[in-house]
């Protein structure tokens, strides 16, 4: 066994390393290159290159790909662009927009491991005859029996599990994660040593077909229709003013909501349907139970065989927070998670992740995409009086 858990030695394993250009991937390429692997960095065009997307905190940009290219010229490693544009509308974009207009919070992150990075590009890496393809995400993978399992990475502050739980088993297998166990400062000390031009390039922060992160103006773009005005509507039923379309609007929002009132108000939520934006107190927005679709079940037990009691397991539901206590159920085909404690703000589309336990050792138990939440009695009660007075009033 070598250092990525494949038979055979180094010199005799091909490795395609997914390259966007920045510190982290460059970092994989070269540590595989110094361990002597068959390595062939492969990066991926997946947007329009204009001038917008030429930014500091931007990732698969142009100048990413230049970045990519000269580090694979440093490590004396061959290097391909592919062109995966048309297949990254299809997969990742234009899904993101209509979920964005739906009322949801997606994750075009998660879309965009499950369909470009580990699907097609993974495809391409065992069409090259390489024995595994690696990234520069901070999560760990171990052997698991037959298999291999995920795990949270040693620097908790780089955790990425949370955009990777869609992740299957087969993918899994034949992935490998090598700065799982590195901390990131020692990441960018070993691109200094390895004298990569990245070692102090800044690491993305935005979605990379977003610019500046405004998410309102890449939706008005890609569907100029979506923008449809409607009512800002009081939990109560009040009518408090008026909005330029609910894609301007994520729940839990509390600033520029665009209302006079005298008590703090929260978007509570979006009725895509009649173009409404609900709002309420803080309280309302408090969510304990939450119902997820398109599941992904990692864990040994098979989800049919969780029993009707539960198991206990933690859950996050946001990349920024810590996992928390909570109880996985699942029985008819459904699948939903209780929360001990509770937890704010939390939207249609983002993503619930599970794990073991909340350390740094915790392992990934897979996850899937938020349904809907279920909030307090009184809060469900008041948004159901509101849906029926409007279908009241469409009759």
């Amino acid at each position: 066994m070598n250092s990525l858990d494949l038979p055979g030695r180094p010199e005799d394993t091909r490795i395609v390393v997914a390259m966007s250009g920045g510190v982290d991937s460059s970092v994989v390429a070269g540590i595989l290159k110094r361990e002597g692997y068959d390595v062939i960095g492969v990066t991926l065009q997946l947007y329009d290159h204009g001038a917008a997307t030429h930014r500091v905190g931007s990732c698969c940009a142009g100048q990413d790909i230049d970045d990519a290219r000269r580090v694979s010229e440093t490590l004396g490693i061959p290097h391909y662009v592919l062109n995966y544009e048309e297949r990254f509308r299809k997969a990742v974009i234009d899904p993101f927009a209509q979920s964005y207009i739906a009322g949801e919070t997606p994750i075009p992150c998660v879309s965009c491991n499950q369909t470009v990075k580990f699907a097609d590009l993974l495809e391409t890496a065992r069409e090259l005859g390489a024995d595994a393809l690696a990234t520069g995400h901070y999560i760990r993978s171990k052997a698991n029996g037959a298999h291999r399992a995920l795990y949270r990475p040693v620097d908790s502050d780089r955790d990425q599990s949370y955009f990777l739980f869609a992740t299957t088993q087969e993918q899994i297998d034949y992935l490998r994660f090598p700065l799982g166990s590195l901390p990131k400062p020692e990441v960018r000390a070993i691109a200094e040593e390895l004298g990569l031009s990245v070692a102090t390039k800044h690491d993305s922060q935005d979605i990379c077909f977003v610019p500046q992160g405004k998410y309102s103006d890449i939706i008005a773009k890609l569907k100029p229709a979506a923008a449809s005005p409607g009512d800002i509507v009081h939990l109560d039923g009040r009518v408090l003013g008026r909005h330029d379309g609910i894609l301007h609007y994520t729940i839990g929002q509390r600033r520029g909501i665009g209302v006079a009132s005298g008590e703090p108000l929260y978007v509570v939520h979006l009725d895509a349907e009649q173009a409404r934006v609900i709002v309420g107190p803080r309280e309302a927005l408090e969510t304990h139970k939450i119902h997820l679709r398109n599941v992904n079940w990692l864990g040994d037990m098979p989800l049919a065989d969780i029993p009707a009691e539960g198991v206990e397991i933690f859950a996050k539901v946001r990349s920024t927070r810590p996992p928390r206590p909570a109880i996985l159920r699942s029985r008819d085909g459904a699948t939903w998670v209780e929360l001990h404690d509770g937890e704010s703000g939390i939207a249609p589309g983002q993503a619930c992740v599970l794990y073991t336990d909340d350390s740094n050792e915790a392992r990934v138990l897979g996850g899937g995409f938020i349904e809907r939440s279920q909030r307090s009695e009184a809060a469900e009660a008041m948004l159901g009086k509101l849906a029926a007075q409007n279908s009241i009033a469409a009759e």
